[in-house]
Parts: C-alpha cells; sequence; structure tokens
C-alpha cells in the first residue's frame, strides 16, 4: 500500500553521565579527580532519498529514537557519543509539528540532510570541578536529555508526470500499460485509492521517467471533499500533468464536461496547476460511442494537445510515451 501521510514520535538521543573519578597509581597519593565526561547524544537526521517511494516504514514503527550517548569514566575517558538516527524519507516529504501545525522542513533533493532534533549534551565530569579549594570535588552532572517531538509527515509526490481523471476513465490501466508499476484494476469506481508511482523506460535512449496516478477526483475535491485535498498535493510537484477521458461516455459521463470539471477543479485548488504542460489521453476508442465524442471534443477543444489511446488494444501508447518524453524534457529545462 503507498503510505502517503505518517504521524511519528521522533527522540533524540539523552547525554551520558560525567564521572566523579580520581587518580590512583602507585607513588601518586593524591592523584587528584580524573572523571570524564558525558558522551553527546545522538540528533535525529532526516535524508531525502530518490529510491524511498512512500512512507510506509513509520506505518509499524511510529516511535524513533536515536542512541544515548555513553557515561564518562576514569582516567579521563570520555563517553563516546551517541549514534545519529539517519531516517531516509522519499523526495517531496513535509515535515510538520503536531502541536502547532507549523512546517517545519520540506525535503525536495537527493541526500538533502535536515537536522530535526539535536542530541543531549553530555554531562560534567569532577575534572571540571577542581578548583585551589576543592582539590577533591565529587560534584558531577547528569547528561541532558535529548530534544523530541511529534510530527505529521505529509509527502507531496515529486513525479514528471501526473496522471488525473475522473474514476473509471482507465488511469490503473495506462499505469500498468506503460510502467512496472501494477495498481489495482475492477470495473467500479475509486479502485485506487492511494497515489501509485511507476516508472517509464526508455532503454534504447538510457532515460526514464516517473509517473503518478493520482486516485479518481470527484467534483468538489478542490474544496476538500471526498479525499480531495489527500489526492491534489500530489498534482503539485508534477512536470506536466496528463488528463486522462473515458471517450467512450462510460457510466452515462460527458467527456467533455468531465474534462472542462477537472481543470475547474485543478484551477480552484492552485492556479499555478494550469500553468504546467497538459496533454489529453482520450482511452477506450476502441469502443463505438468513442468516435463520436472525439469530434465533439475535437471541435469545442480546438487547441487541445489530444492524444487517441486504448489500453485494452494498445492503440496510441508508443505515440502517447514518446510525447510524454519530449513534454517532460522540455519542461526540465
Amino acid at each position: 500500500m503507498f503510505v502517503d501521510e505518517a504521524e511519528v514520535n521522533f527522540t533524540a538521543g539523552r547525554g551520558g553521565s560525567g564521572c566523579a573519578g580520581f587518580r590512583r597509581e602507585k607513588f601518586v597519593p593524591f592523584g587528584g579527580p580524573d572523571g570524564g565526561d558525558g558522551g553527546k547524544g545522538g540528533d535525529v537526521v532526516l535524508i531525502g532519498d530518490e529510491n524511498v517511494g512512500d512512507l510506509a516504514q513509520f506505518r509499524y514503527s511510529p516511535n524513533l529514537r536515536a542512541r544515548n550517548g555513553d557515561d564518562g569514566t576514569g582516567r579521563d575517558c570520555f563517553g563516546h557519543a551517541g549514534a545519529d538516527l539517519e531516517v531516509r524519507v522519499p523526495l517531496g516529504t513535509i515535515v510538520i509539528d503536531s502541536g502547532t501545525e507549523r512546517v517545519v522542513t520540506e525535503l525536495t533533493q537527493h541526500q538533502q540532510r535536515v537536522v530535526l532534533l539535536h542530541g543531549g549534551k553530555g554531562g560534567l565530569g569532577n575534572l571540571h570541578f577542581k578548583s585551589s579549594t576543592n582539590r577533591a570535588p565529587r560534584q558531577f552532572t547528569p547528561g541532558y536529555p535529548g530534544e523530541e517531538g511529534h510530527f505529521r509527515l505529509v509527502l507531496k509526490t515529486i513525479a514528471d508526470v501526473g496522471l488525473v481523471g475522473y474514476p473509471n476513465a482507465g488511469k490503473s490501466s495506462l499505469t500498468n500499460c506503460l510502467t512496472k508499476a501494477h495498481p489495482k484494476m475492477a470495473p467500479y469506481p475509486f479502485t485506487t485509492l492511494h497515489a501509485n508511482v511507476g516508472i517509464i523506460n526508455y532503454p534504447e535512449l538510457y532515460e526514464r521517467l516517473s509517473l503518478a496516478d493520482i486516485p479518481g477526483l470527484v467534483e468538489g475535491a478542490s474544496e476538500n471533499r471526498g479525499l480531495g485535498h489527500e489526492f491534489l498535493r500530489h498534482v503539485e510537484r508534477c512536470r506536466l500533468l496528463l488528463i486522462m477521458l473515458d471517450m467512450a461516455g462510460t457510466d452515462a459521463r460527458d467527456p467533455l464536461e468531465d474534462y472542462k470539471h477537472l481543470l475547474d477543479e485543478l484551477e480552484n485548488y492552485s492556479p499555478e496547476l494550469l500553468k504546467k504542460p497538459i496533454l489529453v489521453a482520450a482511452n477506450k476508442m476502441d469502443e463505438e460511442a468513442s468516435a463520436e465524442n472525439l469530434k465533439r471534443f475535437k471541435k469545442k477543444f480546438k487547441k487541445v494537445a489530444l492524444f487517441k489511446i486504448s489500453c485494452l488494444t494498445g492503440e496510441g501508447l508508443d505515440e502517447l510515451k514518446e510525447k510524454l518524453r519530449e513534454k517532460v524534457r522540455a519542461a526540465a529545462k
């Protein structure tokens, strides 16, 4: 299951305690204090990783803690610092403080490192408390606790192509045809309940594109009806939008009205979305009703970049695949 939101408790490591030790050697009866300091606790570090697809790792491990620092020991030995907790998250992850709803950070670059929480300082050994009037101090300080927090991680998918459309338009079928992702397919609405990201390979060109299959929208999605905002947020970072239309008009839908409503929902959510390059895939061209609907569509929307396809027969898929590569390459410049 694709997981795009998670609640996580992070705790940085506690610092180790200082040591109250004294030098004991033959012929050195008054060696003085030699207690070492405690080690620093480990930090919580988030790392952006293009090879991580979603936030599923937190589904069954929502409580994560960095290592504590070691205590100091005698002979001026300082404790080892605790190991940092390094957590790899997918690109496009937004970290929100659950208590204040403040956006803490955002990871959008591969290998980007963000120290989310700092480990506690180590305590002081009795070596630090030596003075002319206190030749044998027994004071030491415990280590300080590390920072902790409750965070909500939200993934806004970073993909080259965002595939949007109403339920039953054939988005999952197209994703199956173009990529190695295998989202669930069935002849009923809302088969896909989570965004799916697949890779379109161009082996002869040593290139590849990522395609995000955004779950079926509903009217009013921009007002957060249904799971509107959970779906639409994945479109924001895509370089190109591919609108999928059921040109056969299954379930008594009108592809012309669907196209108009989809544009309205995208614009209402964010006008910036319509500034992205947009292609339209007219699916189910193998069905009889598609020809007349296509004729009506071309008459009304003359400037739309339209591709006739059929996920059942494979018609037009090679042409669409090549056009996606060209458009994404141009958008990346």
